[in-house]
């Protein structure tokens, strides 16, 4: 079955503006079960954080006072920001699809189509850095699984087995992440209740060990990596239920979880533990519960992270498979990209894709996969931010369920102040990075144009115009 277009109730209403393509003559499916709010904030939670895991990295490169402040400060020149526009285009321009349709909607569907292959590349990359994570939480208690062929099997079978959970359904995605979200935070919040009895408040204002120089490049990405992705949800706007009401609960909800999440435990282990630097870095979280409170807790926080990874993976491949549906229903991928199981109703073509790739990319290391992950995402993003202020200005007349209270130079600050440190983390980024990026974006463009040459020829399901001129008439 294809997937659902996104009809006009869905779509705002415009005086001076057409209603955005979508599909034509649907085929008959089986009705998908809408999402609720709470299912919804656990998903926006997965697709942001997931818990602390991973944040370690951030007072190895910096210390406990910049990194704390970090995770206080960055949530609002950032997060804020990201979630705002979230809010306003996505429950005005509601439909999978998400950003892509904004950028379309903005500039055209050559913007579209290249916000659609930026974002789409570094939530794929995103993806792959999941089981890397995991590994590297498990290895601790099987150190066979550090490297070798051990290890290639082992990232194999848990992307394999996530990506089958993902075709079973959205809401059960959404469900287990409640009880995932729950369950991963556990420990965090056990570690957090065991530490105040041991907590020197001076600690919290070390800037690091003396000796140690700081990474600059390390801290600013593992900020960006862990609290980015708001608007990754957004491409299931057309499986949410009452999308222009549930959209902003869900995003302030999930925005407080996700603060909390960070602060509370890095304030408990920092000020309980003494400070050795070099030993912060992905996994420490686990020692630090068996100093803290025991091996019994170092366990449970292993099984948290497997757990917390299970909830990643299923909300970035959500995100993953439903824009490329979206794109499908636009235009922009070839018709087959948005074919729909019969038994499940998700669309299985999207969600194999990404699982491919993030295979081959879940190959390289954890700080390798994050740099890309951040660059790729920055340019959406400024492209994003681009498209929020251009149909501000472009479409003043649509009916906006939730709209950010500010007029344009207030808009204009807000999306200044992020704007640039998503320019600072291109700029500091490696020159492997820059090469990479620049053939990805290479061949986004080389695609588009293929697309577009495609739909001349009626190759791979494309309709010619006399066909969408009849269709629109029937």
């Amino acid at each position: 079955m294809t997937a659902p277009q996104i009809s006009s109730s869905s779509q705002p209403l415009l005086e001076d503006e057409e209603q955005p393509n979508t599909p034509k003559n649907p085929t008959p499916t089986k009705k998908s079960k809408k999402l609720a709010l709470i299912p919804l904030i656990f998903i926006i939670f997965f697709e942001v954080s997931g818990g602390p895991y991973g944040a370690e990295a951030a007072i190895g490169a910096a210390g406990p006072l910049l990194a704390i402040l970090g995770f206080l400060i960055f949530p609002f020149i950032w997060s804020v920001p990201e979630a705002l526009v979230t809010a306003e285009l996505a429950t005005t321009f509601p439909g999978n699809g998400g950003f892509v349709i904004w950028a379309d909607k903005a500039f055209g569907p050559f913007w579209g189509s290249l916000m659609g292959s930026w974002k789409l590349l570094s939530a794929v990359c995103n993806l792959a850095s999941y089981p890397v994570l995991c590994l590297d939480y498990i290895k601790l208690v099987f150190p066979i699984l550090s490297s070798g062929f051990p290890r290639y099997i082992a990232i194999f079978l848990i992307t394999m087995f996530l990506s089958f959970l993902n075709y079973l359904g959205l809401s059960i995605v959404g469900y287990t992440a409640v009880v995932l979200g729950l369950l991963s935070l556990c420990p965090f919040w056990l570690i957090t209740l065991f530490s105040i009895p041991k907590i020197d408040p001076n600690r919290w204002l070390s800037l690091g060990q003396e000796g140690v120089k700081k990474d600059w490049n390390l801290f600013f990405n593992t900020l960006f990596w862990n609290l980015n992705f708001w608007d990754n949800a957004s491409t299931l706007a057309g499986e949410v239920e009452q999308p222009q009401k549930t959209f902003p609960k869900a995003l302030f909800s999930a925005g407080i979880v996700t603060c909390f999440s960070y602060v509370l435990p890095l304030l408990g282990t920092t000020g309980a533990v003494p400070l050795d630097q070099a030993k912060w870095s992905d996994g420490y979280f686990a020692n630090l519960a068996a100093m803290i409170a025991g091996n019994w807790l170092k366990y449970w926080m292993e099984l948290g992270i497997v757990l917390s990874v299970i909830g990643l993976y299923e909300a970035q491949l959500s995100s993953c498979a439903y824009q490329i549906l979206g794109m499908a229903e636009m235009g922009l991928l070839p018709r087959v990209f948005g074919v729909r199981s019969e038994w499940f109703n998700t669309p299985w073509i999207g969600i194999c894709v990404p699982t491919l790739v993030a295979l081959v990319v879940s190959y390289l290391t954890f700080a390798d996969i994050v740099s890309s992950v951040n660059f790729l995402y920055s340019l959406g993003m400024l492209l994003e931010f681009a498209s929020f202020l251009w149909l501000r200005r472009k479409m003043p007349n649509v009916k906006r369920p939730y709209q950010v209270p500010l007029s344009m130079p207030g808009l204009l600050v807000m999306c200044f102040v992020p704007s640039c440190f998503l320019v600072y983390v291109m700029v500091v980024a490696h020159r492997t990075v820059y090469i990479v990026s620049a053939l990805l974006t290479v061949f986004a463009i080389a695609w588009y144009f293929f697309m577009e040459f495609c739909k001349t020829k009626m190759w791979f399901g494309f309709e010619s115009v006399e066909d969408k001129v009849d269709d629109e008439d029937l």
